[in-house]
């Protein structure tokens, strides 16, 4: 069964859910395969208890078929849950934000087209940043990132970034 945990109508779970009887064990990949969230997957391991019915994971080694399994990796499993989620949400997130043609991160310090004109202009570095009120260091990174090979060279630089 291969199917998102974050999916609303998750009928393969459900089905596999009301399957299993009194003595049988219920195997899932991942913690993330089976519940929503923290609170949903300790919901269905209760109700998985409550019918007779063990539960294993085997990438977190979560094992309630017996006393020592179920109480030893209980924590730290639904701790490694909880961030596998976190991971998941953030980047659906930024997959999203891509979609929309947002960039994250921190904005330019310096416009890459001034900076390309000052310089093509004669302008020297010193007074590039002096003008921008930018170290030098962040010059420099601005004219790597966009490809900047020195004043009178063949190849434009791309100012798209």
């Amino acid at each position: 069964m291969v199917i998102s945990g974050l999916q609303r109508a998750r009928t393969a779970v459900v089905r596999e859910l009301a399957e299993r009887r009194r003595g049988d064990v219920l195997v899932v990949w991942k913690l993330d395969r089976l519940g929503r969230s923290l609170s949903h997957l300790i919901r269905i391991v209760e109700e998985l208890k409550a019918r007779g019915i063990a539960f294993r994971s085997l990438t977190e080694a979560m094992d309630t078929t017996n006393s020592h399994g179920a109480l030893f990796n209980l924590f730290g499993s639904l701790a490694e849950y909880e961030r596998a989620l976190i991971t998941e949400r953030v980047n659906a997130g930024l997959a999203a934000a891509r979609r929309r043609c947002r960039k994250g991160g921190r904005p330019a310090a310096i416009d890459a087209e001034k900076v390309l004109a000052a310089l093509e202009g004669g302008a020297s570095k010193a007074s590039v940043c002096r003008t921008f009120k930018v170290p030098r260091s962040t010059l420099i990174d601005t004219l790597r990132r966009i490809g900047w090979t020195g004043p009178g060279k063949k190849d434009p630089p791309d100012t798209s970034l």
